[in-house]
């Protein structure tokens, strides 16, 4: 069975023109960017490319982006590298974060680092009142996404930037999730850092960049030759950089109408999903265009991720769970959303290639699932 695919925000597929942009140096400019021959010079030439298409889609000098190999790596280089250079203070971050950023975070505790998570609103935003009390103590380093990855809101990163700069703290952005969706202008958010990447906007994976502050001096944490201006060693991944700077240009062409499309798409499919008795969460504050995530109370999100998937749509559970020890999002918790509720979060993401005439069959099959999961739960009281 072909699956409808409505979980872009896990990953999206390799556009052919990114994909065309990579062959070559996945086949005769297959040189090594740090040789000095002419087919090593011939990829240098090419990550040089690519890293100014990068920094031109975030407003930024191709000097800033820092190329690694996914958003994870991005993230922990900035705050266990920072961690490297500073004194241990605090470290605040917001309580919906990414795993990758809230583990590395947990991980200075270890080195003597105290961890402050910034509570979130009912609709999925920062509590900057609680920012302004956490920054009352001396803080070192801040990390809050721009884009959550499972609600869609779009959080208020330059207030907390601006707060987290009074504070003299450096100030970094997971804006994985924003990338492509919105306009992510590094200057204006007022961040020290910030973490994006290729396979989110139809790039491949394997291909991520921390765009940084000149000024900022991190300590590596991976050693080596001394790539990457001396914060990430090892030879480059030629073929999926260039594939990143060739998703970046795409995404600068499109973004705009591609968001008005799939905003239309959200939009029927959260009528629809109302009219079964859905709830929606975070749809009142500012969100991406493309993501909505929903819980039908009594229906486990596992459950119902498992139903749709073999009713052909591939669609997300709100978190990592298994069938023994079932966990509610904790980005939902942080929220003040019921337990109960929050187990059975689902998420959809929209991408390029989804229709109308796909939501409708969407629709219908959530229909029949919601109804026949609804009627066993019945039966079973």
């Amino acid at each position: 069975m072909e699956h409808v695919y409505f979980d872009h925000n896990a990953t999206t597929p390799l556009d052919d023109k990114v994909f065309e942009a990579m062959l070559p140096y996945l086949r005769e400019r297959f040189g090594n960017a740090s040789s000095r021959h002419e087919l090593g010079t011939v990829a240098r030439r090419a990550v040089d490319t690519a890293r100014q298409q990068v920094g031109a889609l975030v407003n930024a000098q191709p000097s800033q982006v820092i190329f690694v190999s996914g958003g994870t790596e991005a993230n922990n280089l900035f705050i266990k590298g920072a961690a490297g250079y500073l004194k241990p203070t605090q470290v605040a971050v917001s309580a919906i974060e990414h795993p990758c950023v809230a583990k590395p975070a947990q991980e200075l505790a270890r080195q003597g680092w105290k961890v402050r998570k910034f509570a979130a609103t009912p609709d999925g935003q920062i509590d900057l009142a609680d920012v302004d009390a956490a920054l009352n103590e001396p803080t070192g380093i801040v990390s809050v996404m721009r884009v959550n990855n499972e609600t869609g809101v779009v959080l208020d990163v330059p207030a907390v930037a601006e707060r987290a700069r009074a504070a003299k703290a450096w100030m970094h952005t997971d804006a994985v999730q924003a990338l492509g969706k919105i306009p992510v202008d590094f200057r204006a958010l007022g961040v020290h850092a910030m973490t994006i990447s290729a396979h989110k906007i139809y790039g491949p994976k394997g291909a991520a960049a921390l765009v940084i502050d000149k000024r900022l001096q991190l300590r590596p944490i991976i050693h080596g030759g001394g790539h990457e201006q001396g914060l990430r060693s090892g030879t480059e991944n030629v073929a999926a950089i260039v594939g990143f700077g060739a998703a970046c240009e795409l995404a600068a062409g499109r973004m705009q109408q591609l968001a008005q499309r799939v905003e239309a798409l959200r939009a029927r499919l959260e009528r629809g999903m109302h009219e079964m008795g859905a709830v929606i969460f975070g749809e009142d504050a500012p969100r991406v265009a493309n993501t909505s995530y929903f819980a039908f109370k009594e229906i486990m999100g596992e459950t119902l991720v498992i139903e749709l998937d073999k009713a052909g749509w591939a669609v997300a559970p709100g978190a990592a769970c298994s069938s023994a020890n079932p966990e509610p999002s904790a980005t939902l918790l942080a929220m003040g959303v019921d337990p109960e509720l929050a187990r059975g979060a689902v998420r959809f993401s929209l991408g390029a290639e989804n229709t109308m005439e796909q939501v409708e069959g969407f629709l219908r099959a959530l229909k029949a699932v919601v109804s026949r999961l609804k009627s066993l739960t019945a039966m079973a009281v």
